[in-house]
């Protein structure tokens, strides 16, 4: 039996749910949830009554505001949230039932485990947004932006498809451009200081982001591109 993959996200339960989120995870997760196929791979055709035209993922999805918020700009859209933290999930289960979306699927469980179930060339856009920086040295391991997520990333997306990444942390945006910008698979976007000094107007804000205001770090967001087979 292969190892089980190494920890890449933090603890799964904070807080214990108030009644009435514990009520709504019980009604309405089961509904949204997806599970892994045994055999073959997981398709756009088999995750919405109706195929939409374009599938978007977003890897930790933290609290769930900026899924939420994309969720509604673009209703003809399907979207993958992925999170292990079971408080953040009822949160984005408020939020669904509070703006009656219908186009969300949740993967509750590591990311790497439904990359590796996707179809090839289903995804055209991905989301990181604020991920752990796991600061210390020995945890640097755990992050999820890597060359070994790159590789998955780029089996799974569309050519031209966006991958956007953010953070707050200066350590970890140095590793993410080390990293996306040296895999051949994908083009760093930016052209001048405004590209990724400056959040883009289709990109929902999220809690993280105003966290980071408040405590004065300067957010930094990078577009990246799927380069075409």
């Amino acid at each position: 039996m292969p190892p089980p993959p190494r920890l890449l996200h933090g603890r799964r339960r904070g807080r214990a749910l108030r009644p009435g989120r514990a009520r709504l995870r019980e009604r309405l997760l089961p509904r949204l949830v997806l599970g892994l196929p045994e055999t073959g791979q997981l398709g756009p055709a088999s995750l919405f009554p109706a195929p939409p035209p374009a599938l978007r993922l977003e890897i930790g999805f933290g609290a769930g505001e900026h899924l939420a918020d994309a969720a509604e700009r673009s209703p003809e859209i399907g979207f993958i949230g992925c999170e292990v933290f079971e408080n953040g999930i009822a949160r984005l289960l408020s939020e669904i039932e509070r703006r009656s979306l219908g186009n969300i699927r949740i993967f509750a469980d590591d990311a790497r485990l439904l990359l590796a179930a996707l179809t090839p060339r289903s995804i055209d856009r991905v989301f990181i947004l604020f991920p752990d920086p796991w600061p210390k040295r020995r945890h640097h391991k755990r992050r999820i932006v890597s060359g070994e997520t790159l590789d998955a990333l780029a089996s799974v997306m569309t050519d031209g498809a966006e991958l956007r990444l953010a953070t707050d942390d200066a350590d970890y945006l140095r590793w993410m451009l080390e990293r996306a910008t040296a895999h051949p698979d994908f083009a760093w976007l930016a052209r001048r200081p405004a590209d990724w000094r400056e959040r883009p107007l289709d990109w929902p804000a999220t809690r993280y982001e105003e966290k980071a205001l408040a405590a004065g770090r300067r957010p930094v967001f990078l577009r990246f591109a799927r380069r075409p087979r």
